[in-house]
């Protein structure tokens, strides 16, 4: 089982992943500090036994039995320079030595013109050696060689502290790796704890934000997500409480008057009684499924599902509509309508989802801005967008209120003496959201100004 975890975890397929990384890179930064430090000791060792084998069989003349050459070696052998690791050998046509610093000869059957590793005897000692073995004229045979004993003793020392320098390497790599997966693991598990918290029903929980990188991104990401969803539950519980209030009470009218009509039937017998009693009844159910029309418009918008209606738009030419519709309704009420004149606001949109959101706004600063009252339609553009606005210089609305505008069937009226259901902003804000914008709710000081921004 915990080598199927192991398997499925992706901390540990990354941990493993690292750990491999690191070693092939670690190898192959020994294998290039080896080839460039004891490799170019080779090379060079192999290029000057090429260029002095070739300058002492230049030197050899069959008449002289070989005499410049034996004079070059024992000059060799003396100078101090590399004296005392070169190895040399001259021998005749018979096998007879003529001069260097072999007691013993090498094999006899090794390869000529080819640089051989091989163990020679000098001086009475054996020690490897680098040798090039080179005919000569006459049948004369010419060893020339170096003794790699210290370069073996720095190649042991390369080697020694490659393995534990590499081994210590490794070992902090897989240190590492632990450390990498112990890490990931931790930033994933806070997630997944605040996750079960949500799921057994705590909403309030939220992912701790410790960094800025791309967990912590990802964390502020996922806790808009949870207040967007917190906020919606919310909404889900308000709406429950005010369906129940809202609904219940025309239902009583409805019920009650159907009852009186049944007396008034069993009583009077008037066709009369019967017709005002089922025009009321009627007029209630009309409220009920006028409310029900609009839950169903915010169920609409909120779905995202009507992009394909978008085109191009007039911001400024849809409130002069408004304006002009609305124009004997304020009137009526004792207040003035009027639109900020200006240039054409060419903005993207449904122009009929828009144009019922800006009439929600303006029947909204009419009916509670009172007699008297200025309502102000206005569109613009500026660098976050386009946007429409409607503003009253009415009573207005308290701060503390404001953020809850938007909430259905929320209403400042408490009592619920006015008309109306609550619903209006929460359609307004919904067709705002479906536009990429929002609805920006502001106190105007006096009155309010209600923005309705699209995206860019």
């Amino acid at each position: 089982m915990a080598g199927h975890n192991i398997h499925r975890s992706i901390a540990a397929r990354l941990a493993l992943g690292y750990g491999l990384l690191t070693a092939l890179s670690i190898a192959v930064v020994c294998g290039v500090f080896y080839v460039g430090t004891i490799g170019v000791l080779d090379r060079s060792v192999d290029h000057k036994l090429v260029v002095l084998s070739g300058r002492l069989a230049s030197l050899y003349d069959v008449n002289d039995g070989g005499g410049a050459v034996s004079a070059e070696i024992a000059h060799l052998l003396t100078d101090r320079t590399d004296s005392d690791t070169e190895i040399f050998l001259l021998v005749d046509a018979d096998g007879k030595r003529i001069s260097g610093n072999l007691s013993e000869w090498p094999d006899p059957t090794s390869p000529v013109g080819r640089l051989l590793h091989r163990e020679v005897t000098r001086e009475g000692r054996r020690v490897p050696a680098r040798l090039l073995i080179r005919d000569l004229d006459g049948g004369a045979r010419l060893f020339v060689g170096r003794d790699m004993e210290e370069g073996e003793s720095i190649r042991s020392l390369v080697v020694r502290s490659l393995a534990f320098g590499g081994g210590a390497a490794v070992l902090l790599a897989v240190a590492g790796a632990l450390l990498f997966r112990r890490q990931l693991e931790a930033r994933i598990g806070r997630i997944r704890r605040t996750a079960a918290d949500i799921e057994a029903g705590d909403l309030s929980q939220r992912i701790p934000v410790t960094s800025d990188d791309e967990f912590g991104l990802l964390s502020r990401d996922i806790n808009r997500m949870l207040d967007r969803i917190e906020h919606l539950m919310e909404g889900v519980r308000h709406v429950s409480n005010a369906i129940a209030h809202d609904l219940r009470t025309p239902l009583g009218r409805i019920r009650n008057k159907l009852d009186g009509a049944l007396r008034v039937a069993a009583e009077v017998q008037t066709r009369e009684g019967h017709a005002l009693a089922a025009q009321a009844a009627i007029d209630d159910i009309d409220e009920l499924t006028r409310v029900f029309d609009k839950l169903l418009q915010i169920a609409a918008a909120e779905s995202g599902m009507r992009p394909e209606n978008f085109s191009d738009i007039d911001l400024h030419q849809i409130g002069a509509d408004i304006v002009e519709m609305y124009e004997a309704t304020a009137d009526e009420r004792g207040v003035l309508l009027v639109q900020m004149y200006g240039q054409d606001v060419p903005a993207r949109g449904d122009r009929n989802l828009l144009g019922s959101a800006l009439a929600s706004l303006v029947d909204n600063a009419i009916k509670y801005a009172g007699p008297g009252a200025t309502v102000e339609v206005s569109a613009g553009t500026d660098e976050n967008g386009s946007w429409l606005a409607v503003r009253d210089n009415g009573p207005g609305v308290p701060p503390e209120e404001l953020p809850k505008l938007t909430q259905r069937f929320y209403r400042l009226d408490k009592s619920r003496h006015l008309p109306g259901n609550g619903l209006g902003l929460s359609i307004v804000a919904a067709i705002a959201a479906l536009h990429g914008g929002s609805l920006v709710i502001e106190d105007a000081a006096p009155g309010l100004c209600i923005r309705l921004r699209l995206l860019r």
